[in-house]
């Protein structure tokens, strides 16, 4: 029997983990830190664990995905999901609008309002609600059947496995259909392509292809690993619930906690709204994803009804759009970068191009089948594209305008960093140099340890790494923390403050959480995802190393190829001297299972806002804050308990003495921690 108290410490778990998943995905303002977010999830797979029968589909630790499905299965629509006719210019906008305006009366004309949103390039999906429950998820497919993919949209952490309904006047309808688009962000896109790379499989042309490509993975757990995000724009259908226009559909979902986009508008001027349409080509490129122009949809459903549909496309919407940034251009050479993997990537020097504004000078070539099959030669023009800040690529060479001088490209069969031998894997698309000791391969390791996600160490990048290793300071990751300071001071530009500052991150790296450490070890395949699933199973680096293959695959997440590479990284006994410097160096090692609730910390309860120059960085200061249990908030309000004031503050000190919050300097909050919390110096 499971006791009662136990039930309402899981739904209690739950509720919170599903607030600040919405939070940090859809609102893009998390309330904790990445840390807390972890301690909830463990304590409540440990709960689950230890009584099965307490899950639910809908539970936050069932996003990692289940067993591989042999196929799609097919899923017939409840409604067509129909395409969108294409407009590229003001002319073809206004016609459109005369098109619709010969269907209806002076009076509709009148009234007409347009709403407009950002056509995002991603893959379109269709999400079914039961009783606010997440039950069903297909691809648009041909518009009137798609495929299953409910396994995989149940990864995708900003898309909501219970719907939850985040203003009090509205309740979760008994049925709900909604239509989305799963996309990438270019940020996200990069580093994806980064990390396939390094594994040594095949890149993503763009964000879109990416999108659906991990989205239609027949191994779930290969889609919980890709950084998939949600827009939610259409009510299909809805139970108990009447709405008679899109902006107010668009109203509708984001009140259930759906993740609709903020840039969508409303216009009750035509002109306005094809003038916004316009202007809005160069803002698009500052967007952090994909979107290749705007959707303009009539507001009225009503009005929509009348219009109907022409052929797959409704006369009520149309996509207005621009045309791909594009140029051609001579590609003066192909060269190879070396990864910390040992990689080789192979990418192209081009005679230097304005494309939309900015100078490009080199782009991706993705991979040698990539060369091969696009038959892309070193002297070749070729049609370069570059889409808002994704890396330029070139898409294909102009074959008709060859003198025959061309070269065709070789992958190199020895390294052009260290000369060793270049082998590519059977089974991979990649190129590897087999020496570890590779210069270019460790200036990269250096890299990724240091690197925000990892180790976090302030003041080591990219630049730093390439000088340690060229200097011979550095022949491993362990040997950051045993720097010679008298050494780094021969070095150009490192003067005593900037040696200090180095140091000093180097040593706070120290005590990092464990899922850090085993992120920054640069083992194959394993990302900071997988890096925290290990750490909530192993709770020590020792554990972690001595498991099996067998044990690992075990474990939901991790598939044969992430547990073979893990295993076959801590067998090498270089690696394991690595494992003991860094111990010897002090580095944490393993943290404590928590299994009992921990003792207060002595800013428990307590919600801060920063303003002004502290003597910390502000993201150190936060830290700081959050690890003693308090939380950060970006806003001044009445439930703000302190403000943390620094130098030259803003207009939030303004804000708290008008609501009467108590200010505190950066002493007087340490002073708060050291009495556990009681009291302090305000103003």
């Amino acid at each position: 029997m499971v006791s009662e108290e136990i039930r309402k410490r899981v739904e209690a778990l739950r509720r919170a983990i599903n607030y600040h998943n919405y939070r940090y995905y859809v609102l893009d303002s998390p309330e904790i830190s990445d840390e807390e977010y972890d301690a909830l999830m463990r304590e409540l797979r440990r709960l689950e664990e230890q009584y099965p029968e307490l899950i639910t589909p809908d539970s936050p630790t069932q996003r990692v995905g289940g067993k591989p499905a042999e196929r799609f299965r097919k899923v017939q629509h409840p409604v067509p999901m129909l395409s969108l006719q294409d407009v590229f210019s003001q002319e073809e906008l206004r016609a459109w609008r005369d098109r619709v305006y010969k269907l209806l009366s002076p009076e509709e004309i009148s009234k007409l309002e347009y709403v407009v949103e950002p056509k995002i390039d991603g893959l379109t999906v269709v999400l079914h609600y039961d009783h606010g429950l997440f039950v069903l998820g297909a691809t648009r497919g041909d518009g009137f059947t798609g495929e299953d993919v409910t396994a995989n949209l149940r990864t995708v952490k900003s898309l909501p496995l219970r719907i939850p309904v985040v203003e009090d006047s509205i309740e979760a309808p008994p049925r709900l259909v909604v239509r989305g688009e799963a996309y990438i962000s270019k940020k996200d896109f990069e580093k994806l392509n980064r990390e396939q790379e390094e594994r040594g499989e095949r890149t993503f042309a763009n964000p879109r292809n990416a999108a659906a490509g991990s989205i239609r993975q027949l191994d779930p757990r290969v889609t919980a690993q890709r950084p998939i995000s949600l827009w939610v724009y259409q009510v299909v259908i809805v139970e108990g619930h009447e709405i008679q226009t899109q902006w107010e559909a668009l109203e509708y979902l984001r009140k259930l906690g759906f993740p609709v986009n903020p840039l969508n508008k409303l216009f009750t001027d035509f002109d306005e709204m094809a003038e916004y349409c316009a202007s809005w080509e160069s803002e698009k490129e500052k967007l952090p994803y994909e979107a290749d122009g705007l959707v303009i949809k009539i507001n009225d459903f009503a009005i929509q009804q009348k219009l109907g549909n022409v052929g797959n496309a409704p006369r009520w919407a149309v996509a207005y759009k621009y045309q791909t940034q594009q140029e051609v251009t001579r590609l003066l050479d192909i060269r190879v970068n070396v990864g910390r993997t040992g990689v080789l990537t192979p990418y192209a020097v081009l005679e230097p191009v304005k494309i939309g504004g900015v100078t490009v000078s080199k782009a991706t070539l993705h991979n040698y089948d990539y060369i091969k099959e696009k038959d892309i030669r070193i002297g070749d023009l070729v049609v370069v594209v570059r889409a808002g800040e994704v890396i330029p690529q070139v898409v294909r060479p102009v074959k008709e305008a060859r003198t025959g001088d061309e070269k065709i490209f070789k992958m190199p069969d020895r390294c052009p960093v260290c000369g060793e031998p270049v082998v590519r894997p059977e089974g991979e698309v990649a190129y590897y140099c087999i020496n570890s000791a590779c210069p270019a391969q460790l200036a990269r390791k250096i890299e990724h340890f240091a690197s925000r996600r990892a180790m976090d160490i302030e003041g080591l990048g990219e630049k730093q790494a390439d000088l340690f290793v060229q200097k011979g300071l550095v022949h491993d990751v362990a040997d950051l923390y045993y720097l010679d300071p008298k050494k780094l001071l021969e070095l150009e530009g490192f003067g005593e403050k900037k040696v200090q500052n180095l140091l000093s991150a180097i040593e706070a790296s120290k005590d990092r959480p464990l899922w850090r450490l085993i992120n920054a070890l640069g083992i194959k395949f394993v990302g900071e995802e997988v890096a925290k699933i290990l750490a909530e199973r192993y709770h020590s680096i020792d554990a972690l190393m001595n498991a099996s293959e067998e044990e690992l695959q075990s474990i939901p997440g991790i598939g044969p190829k992430i547990a073979k590479s893990i295993v076959d990284w801590f067998s090498r006994e270089s690696n394991r001297k690595v494992i003991e410097k860094l111990r010897k160096a002090g580095v944490r090692m393993s943290e404590e299972e928590t299994t009992e609730e921990e003792t207060a910390k002595p800013l428990e309860g307590l919600t801060f806002v920063i303003t002004g120059t502290l003597p910390l960085p502000r993201s150190k200061v936060k830290e700081l804050i959050e690890s003693n249990g308090g939380r950060v908030t970006d806003s001044v309000s009445r439930k703000t308990s302190y403000l943390v004031v620094g130098e030259s503050p803003g207009s939030k000190l303004d804000k708290a003495r008008r609501l009467g919050v108590p200010t505190i300097s950066f002493e007087e909050l340490q002073e708060l921690i050291s009495r556990g919390g009681q009291g302090g110096s305000t103003e």
